[in-house]
């Protein structure tokens, strides 16, 4: 008997922690008047993360360039030359996003603002939306775990496809609501 009461016990325990519990900023995309779209291009959600990192470049004629973020002396026996490079240390965070009506993003915990470039298909200019933002820890259950929460505290955004932007919901947690309307220009949406 006593068997069975921590079996149900150790049951309602992971049946209180939530299953959706992915942390990320979610964006809707609308057109200027604010009616809600599907964004007819393709787009790329980079990150700016502060800093640099070596790259190594290897070229042979004849063969494929090959970049890699570690010296190979494999390729420079081979006849490779080898470059030297800095590179920003710059993250995809989505990559080729087609027809979508929204998008979520994840947001950095200790940086108190965040930096995406958004590049599109159809035009060469690309959207920068800066978003600063406050991270806290989160805690409802020991068991469950610590997550992120974020409060959003102000947004801009470049006016390359965006007519405007704002904070709809700024408290940024698991529960899925939109934080960030996007209001497209009307250049490629429907």
């Amino acid at each position: 008997m006593m068997g069975m009461a921590a079996l149900l016990l150790v049951g309602c325990y992971s049946n209180n922690c939530p299953l959706e519990n992915t942390v990320t900023c979610n964006y809707g995309f609308y057109d200027s008047e604010g009616t809600a779209i599907s964004y007819r291009d393709t787009i790329t959600v980079t990150t700016l993360k502060p800093g640099y990192k070596t790259v190594y470049t290897y070229r042979k004629l004849g063969n494929r360039t090959v970049t890699k973020d570690v010296p190979d002396t494999a390729l420079v026996n081979q006849g490779y030359t080898e470059t030297i490079s800095q590179q920003r240390k710059d993250t995809i965070l989505l990559n080729q996003l087609m027809g979508a009506s929204s998008m979520k993003v994840p947001m950095s915990y200790f940086n108190e603002e965040d930096t995406l470039i958004l590049s599109y298909k159809m035009i060469s200019l690309k959207d920068t939306i800066k978003i600063r933002h406050n991270s806290y820890p989160n805690v409802e259950l020991p068991e469950c775990g610590t997550y992120r929460f974020h409060r959003l505290l102000n947004i801009t955004a470049t006016d390359a496809a965006i007519d405007h932007i704002e904070i709809s919901e700024p408290t940024v947690n698991y529960e899925g609501s939109t934080n960030v309307k996007i209001y497209f220009n009307g250049v490629v949406s429907e």
